[in-house]
């Protein structure tokens, strides 16, 4: 190796490929930001989770609560609480005038993958009451626990 005047082996290895590189520090900041970053974007997209299964669940409830109204419209009656919502999708028995399946799969969970309520006669001014107990599955509640009806 030939050797210049104020040229040190320093500044060779720097213009060697094989030795540039980022430091600890370097990908420790990154790491940092990336974090930040995450901790911001996360709970606002979790947040847009916990809304869509509410949409979800309310979108359910009226398609069912149309299927129960055809139901009525081919047999003359809501089906009972104890036929339930399988009524929709299964011909109860001895009933002639059933022109179903009302629904074309089995009658969905709701999005937190519990049952949804069915009464009939409904207890609030209704004919039938049909609801969700929220993502909590207990009466009562607020935000994603609240309560999904069809009243």
């Amino acid at each position: 190796m030939i050797r210049r005047e104020g040229a040190s082996i320093g500044d060779a290895r720097a213009r060697m490929p094989w030795h540039r590189g980022f430091t600890l520090l370097e990908l420790l900041v990154v790491m940092v930001v990336i974090g930040m970053l995450a901790g911001l974007v996360a709970p606002r997209y979790f947040a847009q989770v916990g809304k869509s299964q509410v949409k979800v669940a309310r979108a359910q409830i009226d398609s069912l609560d149309k299927a129960l109204d055809q139901f009525r419209l081919d047999v003359g009656r809501y089906p009972t609480s104890d036929e339930g919502l399988q009524a929709l999708v299964v011909q109860p028995t001895g009933e002639l005038k059933w022109g179903g399946p009302y629904l074309k799969k089995n009658v969905p969970p709701d999005p937190w993958g519990r049952p949804y309520a069915y009464l009939q006669p409904g207890s609030h001014g209704g004919d039938f009451d049909l609801l969700s107990y929220g993502k909590d599955g207990r009466p009562g509640g607020t935000g994603e626990d609240a309560d999904l009806t069809n009243w």
